[in-house]
């Protein structure tokens, strides 16, 4: 465990066996529970810790119980982290891709004002990963501003694009805040799928990060 979320729910890690070069997360938006769903099953295809990767199935567990984007406070996640280019303005969010953006949600009371944001932060200063990728759903694409041999690799095994951007501004991001780190973060988009699909398209990818060093 690695902290608690709002409601007091754990915030689980699964560690590696040795140093962590790789850490891998789903669910910092708790409505995209595929990415949990796969990742999970590919965690459970080891017989033992994954030698270099570290593992959080859900960062925003209150969202995902209750099937929110955001926390149980009802703060979007990732627009919390504390970036140069946070502000304190409603993120504007769509319910479905081929919605309006008309829905308003809270970026929090401040930079890295919630409990989840400040466990992930507080983390990786711990593990001190190499990269993190970041599971999210549904654009379906791998998002990689540094172009970097994991970007690549994730867009030639999914068959994703390989995209710097996602086209529309990210303040507060958990990526943005990673840069401003100097941690390189590969964000990877799922598409729209089913539970069944997740676990045929992307299980077997999960598990390849876990298993090589790439």
């Amino acid at each position: 465990m690695y902290g608690q979320s709002h409601l007091g729910a754990p915030l689980e890690v699964w560690r590696s066996s040795g140093p962590c070069h790789l850490l891998v997360f789903a669910a910092i938006h708790g409505e995209e529970g595929e990415t949990t769903s796969a990742l999970s099953r590919a965690l459970r295809h080891l017989s033992e810790p994954s030698p270099h990767c570290a593992v959080v199935l859900a960062a925003n567990p209150d969202g995902l119980s209750r099937g929110t984007r955001c926390n149980a406070r009802g703060v979007e996640l990732n627009r919390n982290f504390p970036t140069a280019d946070w502000r304190p303005d409603p993120v504007m969010h769509r319910s479905t891709l081929d919605a309006p953006r008309d829905v308003a949600l809270s970026p929090g009371a401040a930079p890295g004002s919630e409990p989840e944001t400040q466990a992930m932060i507080a983390l990786i200063q711990e593990l001190k990963p190499e990269a993190v990728v970041a599971l999210h759903a549904p654009l379906a694409c791998i998002d990689d501003p540094n172009d970097s041999v994991l970007g690549r690799w994730l867009a030639a095994r999914t068959g994703l694009p390989l995209v710097a951007d996602v086209g529309y501004p990210t303040p507060g991001s958990f990526g943005t805040w990673g840069a401003e780190q100097g941690l390189p973060v590969v964000t990877y988009e799922f598409g729209q799928t089913t539970p069944d699909g997740a676990a045929t398209e992307h299980v077997p990818v999960l598990l390849g990060l876990l298993t090589q060093r790439i």
